[in-house]
């Protein structure tokens, strides 16, 4: 039976590596966070108060069709990120900072809240929780230019986000994945944790529990 999950989570928390070895083992497709040019993303980094709504609007729209593709893809398939956490998290951290207008983000809001009910929603989304010193050492691990100055407030209101927007998410269950002890790329038992509570197929909300002594007394 086909099945759609998306994997969610703060930038640097390891979404694009969860999505891979997920896939090969499952043999799943995966869908990772799209490139894409944003006619506005110039005008919005020229004055974020004027242009952010066109911006996250593009972007909505953006996402909006990849979901689309998702449904109607043939086989399994894992998301690396999902629609929700454009609305959610970025752009309501916009509209916290004070570059989107009140008006602006109820109307924008309002388009997401819309589109979020009729869409068809993940069997499962997998939430990566991390600190913000393990987001910036991973950031800095992989040496992106364009992620050089994010600071750790700004990941910090983001983690903010992330919390209160898991805690209300009622779309499908979710599996929340502590991402400071689980290192699924150099322990393969705790890739083979996740795996397991993916294919339990959950009905709720779940932790995965994780005892940070197992990884010194195991041997993978």
């Amino acid at each position: 039976m086909k099945k759609f999950i998306a994997v969610a989570g703060n930038i640097g928390v390891g979404k694009s590596t969860l999505v891979e070895k997920i896939c090969q083992h499952m043999d799943w497709e995966p869908f990772y966070e799209p490139v894409t040019e944003n006619p506005y993303l110039s005008d919005f980094y020229a004055n974020m108060n004027a242009w952010s709504f066109h911006s996250q609007i593009f972007f909505l729209t953006h996402r909006l069709r990849i979901h689309q593709e998702l449904i109607h893809f043939n086989g399994s398939v894992i998301q690396d990120r999902s629609i929700y956490e454009d609305a959610e998290i970025f752009a309501r951290n916009l509209f916290l900072q004070g570059k989107m207008s009140q008006r602006d983000y109820q109307t924008y809001y309002s388009l997401y809240q819309t589109l979020a009910d009729f869409l068809p929603p993940p069997d499962l989304v997998i939430y990566l929780r991390a600190s913000e010193k393990t987001l910036l050492t991973r950031i800095k691990i992989r040496n992106r230019d364009y992620e050089k100055t994010i600071e750790s407030d700004y990941l910090s209101q983001l983690n903010s986000l992330y919390e209160r927007w898991i805690a209300n998410f009622t779309f499908c269950p979710v599996l929340s994945v502590p991402a400071d002890d689980l290192d699924f790329v150099a322990h393969p038992r705790h890739l083979n944790l996740i795996l397991q509570k993916v294919q339990e197929k959950l009905t709720g909300k779940e932790e995965v529990i994780f005892n940070p002594m197992e990884v010194i007394e195991a041997t993978d």
